[in-house]
């Protein structure tokens, strides 16, 4: 299973006076993606950075840009984070009011499409919607902050996901982000996940050994 497992470390987590650098870092370490959190201080209570930034950072590495727009609303912005660089762009049901016109405008910049629902967020917010949908991102923790613990009670959502979806036979990678580390990652795969969202871990961890920590995550 771990040959298939993705790593998508959160830049969230990384020494922003050093940003530039510690994307390169994560490139050499082995991180399949680079998980961009966009956060606006409206839909989540905090800020973070916007398509300037990734713009700046897109030319230091080849790898995915994965990246999760926690901002309401959400359709003006699809088209400065698509020119930006963003590869996936994640967007919350909450933050639209149509979600077939937000999946068009990301699906008209030649983008992946990304969902993400947060802990109480059901699955029937999407489940008409599936077979235009190439990544589902399951929120264990409340969207806002990088550190916060894992929420155990989200893998069943995980798990009906991966059966939802083997059943239909579709093809759409299940992420899952928030309080992720060496022990829990081995219940996220276990549930369905293919693609692990991880900051503090992987900068934290073992003396901030980015490789030993991405290689730690795909492997436990």
């Amino acid at each position: 299973m771990s040959s298939s497992i993705k790593i998508s470390p959160s830049i969230l987590s990384s020494d922003f006076s050093r940003l530039g650098e510690e994307v390169v870092s994560l490139d050499k370490a082995g991180a399949d993606y680079i998980h961009v959190d966009v956060m606006d201080g409206h839909f989540v209570p905090n800020i973070t950075i916007g398509p300037a930034i990734i713009k700046k950072i897109r030319p230091l590495t080849k790898k995915i840009f994965d990246v999760h727009l926690m901002i309401s609303p959400v359709d003006k912005y699809i088209d400065e984070f698509a020119k930006a660089g963003s590869d996936i762009i994640t967007f919350h049901p909450e933050a639209t009011n149509d979600i077939n016109k937000t999946i068009g405008l990301i699906k008209k910049n030649s983008k992946k499409v990304g969902v993400s629902l947060k802990p109480n967020t059901k699955i029937d917010t999407i489940i008409d919607h599936l077979k235009d949908i190439d990544l589902i991102l399951i929120m264990s923790v409340e969207p806002g902050f990088g550190g916060q613990k894992f929420m155990p009670e989200v893998l069943k959502k995980l798990e009906q996901l991966k059966k939802i979806i083997d059943d239909k036979k579709l093809n759409i990678d299940l992420e899952i982000d928030g309080g992720i580390n060496f022990e829990n990652c081995k219940l996220a795969k276990k549930a369905g996940a293919n693609i692990l969202v991880s900051g503090s871990t992987i900068f934290a961890e073992n003396n901030g050994n980015l490789k030993k920590n991405i290689e730690l995550l795909r492997t436990n």
